[in-house]
């Protein structure tokens, strides 16, 4: 009886059987990640509206430069390079510095946290003193000993895994995508330098140079040069030249035509 009252008339069910099934699939197999973090700004203690923000003087001197770049009618353009420059003096990209990004321009501020919230080279949260960004996109996986062993190293050195800061708020490590330098992987980013070649030896004697010159017993230290430490100068071929090692010897025939196509053609 029960079975009676609830079954589905043959009509239904060929109604049930024809409705449209949803023509989708994910992107990844893994489950799916919510985060807010990008474009979503939650007071902190060390980030909120009420913490007041001011170009230094010298800062204000290179804001008038940089708006001298645009016309007064565009200057909401210079945006970038002040936040950038308000980066610079904070150490991050507060509300505070986006605030008065917008109150120099004239723009309303949502404008300018769009700009933020969009370009990751703003770090909204606080970073350590030397910024290391280590890429581990394919070309870097695969050159020298590849990222992979670059990424155990520090994290080995420091103590600390990709997207954390030291305790003593002197490094800051994560992951980022390709940075252009290819041909000299493995590398990384150190606030505005370059390091590439890199060897798990290297980046250790590197981060250990960073560390002492931050410290008073290390008044001495010195960092290494930026670039490949290789020993090569820029991306050359780090075994020598492959070709074009003997001058070619001059033959006329190799430059004149057989044809008398020249002779043919009309004078100009």
């Amino acid at each position: 009886m029960a079975s009676k009252l609830f079954s589905v008339p043959r009509v239904g069910r060929q109604l049930v059987h024809q409705l449209p099934k949803p023509q989708y699939r994910a992107f990844s197999a893994g489950s799916q990640r919510f985060s807010d973090s990008l474009s979503v700004h939650r007071n902190k203690p060390n980030n909120n509206p009420t913490l007041p923000f001011k170009f230094s003087d010298q800062n204000l001197r290179l804001a008038d430069e940089i708006l001298k770049r645009y016309p007064p009618q565009y200057k909401k353009a210079a945006v970038m390079p002040l936040l950038d420059l308000g980066q610079r003096q904070h150490g991050f990209t507060s509300i505070s510095v986006m605030n008065e990004v917008a109150r120099m321009l004239e723009m309303p501020p949502m404008r300018v946290y769009e700009v933020a919230t969009f370009y990751t080279m703003y770090n909204r949260e606080p970073v350590g003193k030397y910024f290391v960004q280590i890429c581990t996109t394919t070309p870097c996986q695969l050159g020298g000993c590849g990222s992979t062993a670059i990424v155990k190293a520090i994290t080995e050195h420091l103590g600390i895994t990709p997207g954390h800061t030291t305790e003593d708020g002197l490094f800051t490590f994560i992951e980022v995508e390709c940075l252009g330098a290819c041909v000299n992987a493995p590398m990384v980013q150190i606030n505005d330098d370059y390091y590439e070649d890199l060897t798990p030896e290297s980046i250790k004697t590197i981060l250990t140079a960073f560390k002492d010159s931050a410290t008073a017993t290390g008044a001495g230290a010195k960092i290494p040069a930026p670039g490949p430490l290789s020993g090569r100068d820029t991306c050359e071929n780090s075994a020598g030249l492959t070709n074009l090692t003997d001058v070619p010897e001059w033959n006329p025939e190799m430059m004149m035509r057989k044809d008398n196509a020249l002779d043919a053609a009309p004078q100009q």
